[in-house]
């Protein structure tokens, strides 16, 4: 055998370890984002504590029994369920029982579902537009500031996405091979995301469907067949768990908290359907709903920078004191929330709706940094190819995430009640989309070399500036590190207008990676803010907003000592603890002692969990003493009636002697009415000896 006869199969060596060298590169730089992203993630933890104490107290209360954990009891005597399905909150209880109920157990799966969403966009974009995209998605996903806030807390968000980031995955799939076990893959996992925080979880779905309706190469009857089977098993795992516990008598579950009729499709309907969009609560079913009036809705607990003190969102309008001073002795008085004047109440929080709501103060800063970039490669995978049956490969990223972007945006310009940490949702779009467009304008050759520089250029210094504005928006002024952005801007734009004069790509790569670099820098040191500076109020998580955060438990509950120890020494034996207006005043003592605590009033204090008869009964057997009951509360009355009220009045007596402020880390705007920011003044009721 000769030399040359060997020829053949020595020439691909050199390639072979190319491509080798390629790969490793391409796992390193991955690693490199996820370790900046597992940083972001991990540092500071302690700060956080138990995070969002409601969802914390309804873990410790799911780890107590099968039954707890099954319906997503919110404490322990399983009174009430948490206004969330189950999917999010079995995988924090799986999390807890293994590592503990405490910041690292409570957060960990958040965490995770954070990190493995980085790796699955980075898959879904290097797929189709090759490595530089993925890699540049991922590192636009890890920076993002409220996608930093969310995965660092027990708010189910970060679970939420990844569930929604793999439907995609599988309906890309169905739409590459025509398969119809991707598709119904891809409807299942669209169902579980359902089941982790309902309606929103269907914001993408219609971009899926899209692609694959357009983009699978069958004839158009087979696609619709398979569509609406996908949508049938879309359906049948979305509505699973909502039909078992609906099925279920009522006196063998909780109560289905802040629905309207003890329902779960009423929660899905109300609460966490129409509510979010128009701001009703629903009344006599969907049609009611249409009809009712507007009703303030609830926020979760924690201190919030925003309305004036001594402006309480619920309560008498304008911050007028209530008719009866709070914790004035004789009978408890409810207090009816006011309807909104035609804002929404949390206005601080989340803006007045409108199509420029994402683009200004105060949620600009969260998910919109990279937006103006965003749409720009939108637009420009719009015009990049021509149009065909089936769609090709560019017309399909932007129908995905185009789609999901667009019908995400539009929801939450209009929506009247969300929170910040929602916008994590727009999160992977937008990624997407500034990389893809990015990447696609750098490598346009030809006579479009020119043009797409330019355009580049141009939407680089678009989205500098919208970066620059919004941060001196949130800080006292014009931060310093904007000054190396620009220039960096700058000597980026200039080397890649001249690498098309000397035909040197290797300058033009590295005027490239500068320009990404001035983009990035800002997010990525807000991202920074938001882990060494945690919010003060991580019931509801965000982006660094400039001011100051307040103190930290750091995993210490907040509870009244005295009111502790005077009913753990009198209430040996029972089943409760207490009995408390709503969770916002009874969370903390659940984590604090373990024991069931009675939400009267659910979440808010607006849902009749008991009637007065039930709880005549519960006293009478030997179950429940005790009553802490206020004249005004951040959550409104107990139960949401007089017949509770009345009920206390006639049956139970108000004890004297004790200071039995209940220090609540979770009011709406962190001042209760008529008292000092985190306390609420409120009555212990002792109903020994009760009929």
């Amino acid at each position: 055998m000769t030399v040359l006869e060997h020829a053949p199969f020595a020439a691909p060596r050199p390639r072979f370890r190319r491509l080798a060298v390629s790969v490793i590169a391409r796992w390193l730089a991955l690693a490199a984002i996820l370790v900046l992203a597992g940083t972001l993630r991990f540092a500071n933890l302690d700060a956080l504590g138990y995070a969002n104490h409601y969802y914390a107290a309804g873990v410790a209360s799911m780890l107590q029994s099968w039954h707890n954990f099954f319906f997503v009891a919110a404490e322990p005597g399983g009174s009430v369920t948490i206004d969330k399905p189950p999917v999010g909150l079995w995988v924090q209880a799986a999390s807890a029982a293994i590592f503990g109920l405490n910041t690292f157990g409570l957060l960990l799966p958040q965490i995770v579902a954070g990190l493995l969403s980085i790796v699955v966009l980075f898959h879904l974009v290097r797929r189709s537009f090759g490595t530089a995209a993925g890699l540049l998605a991922a590192l636009a996903l890890a920076i993002t500031p409220v996608v930093v806030a969310t995965d660092r807390n027990n708010t189910m968000d970060s679970t939420l996405v990844l569930a929604l980031l793999l439907a995609a995955w599988a309906f890309v799939k169905a739409t590459e091979t025509n398969r119809l076990r991707w598709l119904l893959i891809g409807a299942v996992l669209v169902g579980i995301a359902f089941n982790i925080k309902m309606l929103q979880a269907y914001l993408p779905l219609p971009a899926f469907y899209a692609l694959y309706f357009l983009g699978a190469g069958e004839r158009w009857w087979l696609k619709l067949a398979k569509l609406t089977l996908a949508g049938i098993v879309v359906v049948a795992t979305s509505l699973s768990w909502a039909v078992v516990v609906d099925l279920t008598p009522p006196d063998q579950r909780p109560y289905i908290g802040s629905s309207d009729n003890n329902s779960v499709m009423s929660l899905i309907v109300g609460h966490n359907g129409l509510r979010r969009l128009v701001g009703m609560r629903p009344q006599g079913g969907l049609i009611g709903s249409l009809f009712a009036r507007p009703l303030t809705p609830t926020m979760p607990p924690g201190p919030r920078p925003g309305p004036p003190p001594n402006q309480p969102p619920f309560g008498p309008p304008g911050g007028q004191p209530p008719s009866r001073p709070p914790g004035a002795g004789g009978a408890p008085t409810p207090v009816q929330p006011a309807p909104p004047a035609g804002n929404p109440p949390n206005e601080f929080e989340i803006g007045t709706p409108g199509p420029l709501r994402l683009f200004v103060p105060p949620l600009s800063n969260e998910a919109s940094w990279l937006l103006p970039l965003a749409i720009v490669g939108g637009l420009t995978l719009a015009v990049s190819a021509r149009p065909r049956w089936p769609i090709v490969r560019n017309h399909q990223a932007l129908v995905l995430w185009g789609g999901w972007l667009g019908i995400g945006a539009a929801f939450f310009s209009v929506a009247w009640l969300f929170h910040e940490y929602y916008l994590s949702l727009l999160a992977p779009a937008v990624s997407a989309l500034a990389a893809i467009g990015a990447i696609q304008l750098w490598r346009a050759s030809g006579r479009w070399a020119w043009p797409a520089r330019l355009v580049l250029l141009f939407a680089a210094t678009a989205t500098l500036a919208f970066d620059v504005w919004t941060a001196s928006n949130f800080l006292s002024a014009i931060p310093n590190w904007t000054l190396p952005a620009v220039a960096l801007l700058i000597v980026g734009g200039l080397l890649l207008l001249a690498a098309l004069v000397v035909r040197r790509q290797l300058l033009g790569a590295i005027g490239f990676a500068a320009a990404l670099g001035a983009l990035l820098l800002t997010p990525a040191i807000w991202s920074g803010f938001t882990t060494a500076y945690a919010s003060g109020n991580q019931s509801l998580p965000s982006a660094y907003s400039g001011r100051p955060s307040g103190p930290l438990n750091r995993g210490r509950v907040n509870v009244n000592q005295a009111l502790l120890d005077y009913l753990q020494a009198r209430t040996q034996g029972m089943t409760y603890l207490m009995a408390v207006p709503s969770a916002m005043q009874g969370a903390d003592y659940v984590l604090a002692t373990g024991r069931p605590v009675l939400y009267l009033g659910g979440f808010s204090g607006q849902d009749r969990v008991v009637t007065a008869e039930r709880l005549a009964r519960l006293v009478a057997e030997g179950k429940l003493r005790f009553i802490s009951y206020g004249t005004a509360g951040p959550g409104g009355p107990g139960g949401g009636t007089a017949e509770i009220a009345t009920w206390i009045t006639r049956n139970c007596r108000q004890v004297t002697g004790v200071n039995f402020t209940i220090n609540n880390v979770r009011p709406p705007n962190g001042t209760a009415p008529g008292g000092t920011p985190g306390t609420l003044p409120i009555s212990l009721y002792d109903c020994a000896g009760t009929p």
